[in-house]
């Protein structure tokens, strides 16, 4: 197909080979980078050291202007781009090959530092060498629904074509190494749990079901970290954390993908309230490290990140936006038929009461707020807040209408939490484990101190901070439906035309 598309790549292809010359060569070179070329350039005023040296740059060439005896042609690396110049007296030998390179070429230039008569900081060119020839013609405009389609399909174009895009993608590593320093620097441990696991638990949703061959058992791809996590603070790590790439058989929307990265931490001795402060130092601390500034806007809105956030409770949210007691259960069935929001009665009626606050209350929390105390019936992994056991020592935190994390003391009495369990199976909600977890609940009767734990969805951390506003604009790579015949073909074809 791409032989069909792109002929005179392709002839270009045979020319270089004809001349000897390997367009994938099995060796790198050894290249400065454009940043530490420009830091040791100096200034016009003021040159620096390697003013007037011999300096090699690699990367893509990014633009093409001809003059006949003079070529100009920025070349992009990771860290930034700059201008080339090819001269037919530098470059006699390979001037009759110069057809042969066009943008997208991978290239090493080794030249002499210098500028222009217009002080443009230019690579004066005395080689030219071919790293990858490039058989697809960079996009010229990236743009429009259809655009944004083939940036998610071919993110290793839309990378080194788009400055913004790419700056995300450098951010977001910037943002979780930021996390890693802070609990790092307060005594927490980074660790790995399965990722395949006999009965689904640690959160609510529908899993990926596979199959072990050689135990002849299904497994599910994780939905949460959180119950093994937990086992280690009963081990005695006592402070542990994890980046963990979660799976949920759940649909594709602007805050959803199949799979995702969350934080998840505890912490023995420490409750809600800790896990609030750990949320507000994260959040503070990522955007003043990243951004510079806890100002932020999201979806058109301004946000500040300074802590402390607002607090509200979820029984007086719900109230305000119903207009009922959230445990006046002719209300607010009343409520969710007006709402038309039907579930299976064996599901329960809490089940229906957290339907009806999704449906009326989360997508007008502006915040930053933390929406605590949850009913205990929605929180089976929670401990009860003393001062009124109806209620769960848990947060969720919102901004902008989307939830972020999702935290709580931790139920450690195994006694309640088995019962908990067992409530669960019965409801036979297909988001809860059709099993009680035995191994977690013997683990508990070995004694778990009081601990919190907190939850955070990383790809929507990073949506808020550089107020992108889809995940898939901070996924390299988000889960996509296949293309058609006809969309291959009519992208291929509009590929095609950009060329020359």
């Amino acid at each position: 197909m791409t032989d069909l598309i792109h002929p005179d790549r392709h002839a270009k292809l045979a020319r270089l080979r004809e001349a000897g010359i390997d367009p994938y060569p099995a060796r790198g070179v050894d290249a400065m980078s454009v940043a530490d070329i420009v830091a040791a350039a100096g200034t016009e005023e003021e040159p620096g050291e390697l003013f007037g040296k011999e300096v090699t740059v690699a990367g893509r060439i990014m633009g093409w202007r001809d003059f006949g005896k003079l070529i100009f042609a920025p070349v992009q690396d990771r860290t930034g781009r700059m201008q080339v110049g090819l001269q037919k007296a530098r470059l006699a030998d390979w001037w009759p090959l110069r057809k042969t390179f066009e943008p997208g070429d991978l290239v090493a230039i080794t030249g002499e530092l210098g500028r222009t008569q217009k002080g443009e900081l230019t690579i004066w060119g005395g080689e030219v060498t071919m790293l990858s020839k490039a058989l697809a013609p960079p996009p010229e405009k990236w743009h429009g629904l259809a655009d944004k389609e083939a940036r998610y399909r071919r993110r290793y174009v839309d990378l080194w074509a788009s400055e913004d895009s790419r700056d995300v993608f450098v951010k977001r590593s910037q943002i979780l190494s930021f996390i890693r320093r802070l609990l790092e620097s307060r005594g927490f441990l980074e660790v790995e749990t399965p990722t395949l696991h006999p009965i689904m638990g640690g959160a609510a949703a529908l899993p990926f079901v596979t199959h072990h061959n050689a135990l002849d058992m299904d497994l599910y791809l994780r939905i949460a970290p959180e119950l093994y996590l937990k086992r280690l603070i009963v081990g005695g790590l006592e402070r542990v954390f994890e980046f963990s790439r979660n799976f949920r058989n759940e649909g594709l929307s602007t805050r959803h993908n199949p799979e995702f990265t969350m934080l998840e931490l505890y912490q023995a001795q420490a409750d809600y309230r800790h896990m609030m402060e750990i949320m507000e130092s994260i959040f503070e601390g990522a955007a003043l490290e990243v951004l510079g500034t806890t100002d932020i806007e999201f979806r058109g809105k301004p946000y500040s990140l300074k802590a402390p956030f607002q607090k509200k409770r979820y029984d007086e949210l719900f109230r305000e936006f119903n207009g009922c007691e959230i445990d006046d259960e002719p209300a607010v069935r009343a409520r969710a038929q007006e709402l038309d929001i039907k579930i299976p009665e064996d599901w329960g009626y809490w089940k229906l009461a957290s339907e009806v606050f999704e449906a009326t209350v989360e997508e007008s929390l502006e915040g930053p707020v933390f929406v605590t105390h949850y009913p205990v019936a929605i929180c089976p992994l929670a401990k009860a807040d003393p001062d009124d056991p109806r209620y769960a020592e848990r947060f969720e935190l919102f901004i902008g209408g989307m939830e972020v994390c999702n935290a709580f003391s931790e139920l450690n009495d195994p006694e309640v939490q088995a019962a908990r369990f067992e409530e669960q199976v019965a409801q036979k909600d297909p988001e809860t484990p059709g099993e009680v977890d035995t191994d977690y609940v013997q683990a508990l009767e070995y004694g778990m101190p009081p601990a919190g734990g907190l939850g955070i969805g990383i790809d929507r951390l990073v949506m808020i901070l550089l107020g992108q506003d889809s995940i898939r604009d901070v996924l390299l790579f988000p889960t996509m439906r296949p293309r058609t015949a006809q969309e291959e073909a009519a992208e291929e074809a509009e590929a095609a035309a950009t060329e020359g």
